[in-house]
C-alpha cells in the first residue's frame, strides 16, 4: 500500500469521546454541597464533550472532501488542469456526502456553552471554506463520470479547475487549523474525562478502556503524514512508553479482576508489539515511513481503528 493510502486510512481514525454519566456512577453518600458541585462539573464537561462531538463528527464526515480532492490530484496536473491526455482521467473524483445534518449541529454547538473563541471561530471558516469547495466537487465529479470533457474538450474541466485549486486550498488549510486546535482541545477533555471517571469508580474497566485509547490516541497524533513523513523518533517513543504504561496498569487490574478489561485487552498488547517493530524500523530510516516503514504503519492505523469500536463495545459492557 502506498504512503498516501496508508496516510489516507490514518486521518480517519478518529476517536470521539465518551460521554460520562452523572450520579449513576457515584459511589457511597455525599454531602449536599459536594454533590452538587459534582453534578456542575459533570454538567460542564458533558456541555464540552457535546460540543467537541459535534465538531469531530463534522470533521470526520467531510474527510470524504479530501479523498476525492487527492483522487483527483492522483491523475491531473494541478499547475496545468485537465487536458484530455491524462491516462487516468476516468478517475474523476469522489462523490461527497451529504453533510447537511452534521453542518447543523456543529453550528449549533457554536452557538452553545462552553464558548471556545479560537476553535469555534476557525470551525466557522471550515464550514465556510467546504461549503465552497463542495458544489465545485460535485459538479466535477459528476462531469467526469458521465464524460461530459468529451463532449466540449474540456472547457468545463478547465474552468471547474481553476475554481476548485485555490477553494481546496482553502479548505486544506482550515482543515489543517481545526485539527490542530481540536487535538488539543480532545486531550484537555480525555484527562478531564478520565478524572471524572477514577473519582467516581476507581481504576475501573471503564477507567482502564479510557486510559488505554487516551495513550494509544497519543500515539497515532504522531504519526508521519504526507506533509511530515518523517517522525520525530524521540517524542513518538516518549508516546510509545506512555501507551506501554497503560497496558501494564491493564495487566495489573486483570491479575486482580477475573473479568478484567473485556474486548480490547489482546488487541491492545498485540498493537503495543507492533508498535515497537514499527519504531525499530523508523530509526534504521531515521524516521523515515516512505523507506520500508509504509506496511507497518498501515497496519498500525487498521488496528487502531479496530480498537476504536472495540473500546465503545468494551465501554457498553461494563456497565
Amino acid at each position: 500500500m502506498t504512503l498516501r493510502a496508508f496516510l489516507r486510512r490514518a486521518a480517519c481514525a478518529t476517536t470521539l469521546i465518551i460521554a460520562v454519566p452523572g450520579a449513576a456512577w457515584a459511589q457511597g453518600a455525599a454531602t449536599a454541597p459536594a454533590a452538587t458541585a459534582g453534578r456542575v462539573q459533570d454538567d460542564d464537561l458533558q456541555a464540552a464533550i457535546a460540543k467537541s462531538n459535534a465538531y469531530t463528527a463534522l470533521m470526520n464526515r467531510t474527510l470524504r472532501a479530501i479523498q476525492s480532492w487527492e483522487r483527483y490530484g492522483s491523475w491531473v496536473d494541478m499547475k496545468k488542469g485537465p487536458t484530455g491526455k491524462e491516462r487516468y482521467i476516468g478517475y474523476g473524483l469522489y462523490s461527497l456526502y451529504d453533510v447537511n445534518s452534521e453542518i447543523k449541529k456543529a453550528e449549533e454547538a457554536m452557538a452553545r456553552e462552553p464558548r471556545l473563541p479560537a476553535i469555534d471561530e476557525t470551525m466557522g471558516r471550515y464550514i465556510k471554506a467546504y461549503q465552497e469547495l463542495a458544489p465545485l466537487i460535485t459538479r466535477a465529479e459528476r462531469y467526469y463520470d458521465r464524460k461530459d470533457y468529451r463532449d466540449d474538450n474540456l472547457a468545463e474541466g478547465q474552468k471547474l479547475h481553476a475554481a476548485m485549486v485555490p477553494a481546496a486550498k482553502s479548505f486544506l488549510d482550515e482543515r489543517a487549523k481545526i485539527d490542530a486546535l481540536m487535538r488539543v482541545y480532545k486531550r484537555g477533555l480525555d484527562q478531564r474525562e478520565l478524572a471524572s471517571v477514577e473519582q467516581r469508580e476507581g481504576r475501573s474497566a471503564r477507567w482502564q478502556v479510557r486510559n488505554i485509547m487516551i495513550n494509544a490516541r497519543a500515539v497515532m497524533d504522531l504519526m508521519p503524514s504526507n506533509e511530515q513523513p518523517i517522525v520525530d523518533l524521540k517524542a513518538f517513543n516518549a508516546a510509545i512508553a506512555d501507551y506501554a504504561g497503560a497496558v501494564r496498569e491493564m495487566d495489573a487490574f486483570k491479575d486482580k479482576e477475573p473479568k478484567g478489561v473485556p474486548m480490547i485487552d489482546s488487541q491492545a498488547g498485540s498493537w503495543l508489539g507492533k508498535l515497537r517493530d514499527f519504531s525499530d524500523k523508523l530509526a534504521k530510516s531515521k524516521g523515515d515511513v516512505r523507506r520500508g516503514a509504509a506496511s507497518d504503519a498501515n497496519w498500525i492505523v487498521n488496528n487502531y481503528n479496530t480498537m476504536v469500536s472495540l473500546s465503545d463495545s468494551a465501554i457498553r459492557m461494563s456497565r
